[in-house]
């Protein structure tokens, strides 16, 4: 598999806008254009359209778009027996910020069979980069869903998380490098997240030896959540009570909002050890970011990650995006993070390494 470079290797949060033709555009729920095998064939020309394009622009490591996926959460539950989708209620999700019309628990979960198997061997087949499939957490699916069976949070997110470990260890064999299960719903749960939500990440990934990942975010740019942060006043630090705790964890890479948020970027220092995947790519706005402000996003994170730890992401999805705006994106971060190389290299290391290397040297 090719690896085009050994530090700022770029990726994005997973998906990518739908194609007119596929679904409807500019939406979170789109309704499909086709159904049944012509639905299928849709599916797969879009999965093979989005892995040339990031491939074009210059990302290193790729996803499928989820172009299969109508939800990046209910995409998942479709192939999940106990589960009422012809009785669906309204639900405030993300502690209520705003309502959806979510499906029901109603008995034992157990999977219907493989889930992404399709566009998870069609991506594999199709490309020689690193590829990302990226799963719904435990704790978002619990905040997604209504419950008539297991009647216990905790209990219905192991459930969830047993299912999520059968499909992730089926994508692992499929040769997916690199496992993303989003979690949006850890910057709104704080201490749930402490509780239970990492115990819940431990089981889905129990046994996997590939790259693991978690997305934490404020959220998809749609207006509901534009309109949560206008709340949170002038910095955002919900991270720096669950970062302590993801540091500890037997998870890899953390996947985090950075670029044009009000996150305090000295909060990055808390994920010690970890990869970080350094949202330099803002999917709330249709202003495409040049390379010069990718790069120095970059540049501030650097003060607080080692070079080698740090992958320049997207914020989030860019599901509901106009596609060539999303396009102009991933070429932006991709020559963001080509210009952000050549500024190491002409300095020769990160600050954080000439720290480490100073402190060494006093020793």
């Amino acid at each position: 598999m090719s690896q085009i470079h050994d530090r700022f290797q770029t990726t994005i949060a997973g998906s990518l806008p739908k194609p007119a033709w596929l679904a409807e555009p500019n939406k979170l729920w789109p309704a499909w254009r086709a159904s049944g095998a012509e639905l299928e064939r849709a599916k797969r020309d879009a999965t093979l359209l989005w892995l040339k394009e990031q491939e074009d622009a210059g990302i290193d490591i790729v996803t499928e778009g989820e172009q299969s996926r109508q939800h990046f959460v209910h995409g998942f539950l479709e192939f999940v027996d106990g589960i009422d989708f012809s009785r669906k209620v309204k639900m405030g999700i993300r502690d209520n910020r705003y309502d959806a019309m979510v499906p029901v628990v109603s008995g034992p979960l157990r999977l219907k069979g493989r889930v992404h198997e399709v566009e998870a061997r069609l991506a594999r087949g199709h490309t020689g980069r690193k590829l990302k499939i990226t799963l719904p957490g435990p704790m978002t699916i619990v905040d997604t869903i209504a419950d008539e069976h297991y009647r216990d949070k905790v209990k219905l997110a192991m459930a969830f998380a047993e299912l999520l470990n059968q499909e992730a260890r089926a994508l692992e064999k499929d040769g997916v490098d690199v496992i993303q299960f989003d979690e949006p719903a850890f910057n709104v749960y704080l201490d749930d997240v402490k509780r239970w939500g990492i115990d819940a990440l431990h089981r889905a990934i129990e046994g996997l030896k590939c790259t693991t990942c978690v997305h934490i975010c404020y959220g998809y740019g749609i207006q509901a959540n534009i309109d949560w942060k206008r709340t949170l006043g002038g910095e955002w630090r919900q991270y720096a009570e669950i970062f302590p705790a993801l540091a500890k964890s037997r998870i890899k890479q953390v996947s985090l909002e950075c670029i044009n948020s009000k996150v305090p970027i000295e909060l990055l220092k808390l994920l010690k050890g970890k990869d970080v995947l350094v949202g330099v790519i803002d999917v709330a706005t249709d202003a495409v970011e040049t390379p010069q402000q990718v790069a120095e996003t970059i540049e501030r994170a650097l003060k607080f990650v080692p070079a080698n730890h740090l992958f320049p992401c997207t914020n989030c999805g860019m599901a509901p995006m106009d596609r060539e705006v999303a396009l102009k994106k991933l070429r932006a971060l991709a020559a963001g993070a080509a210009l952000a190389r050549k500024k190491l290299g002409n300095r020769g290391q990160s600050p954080i390494s000439a720290k480490s290397r100073r402190k060494k040297t006093r020793r």
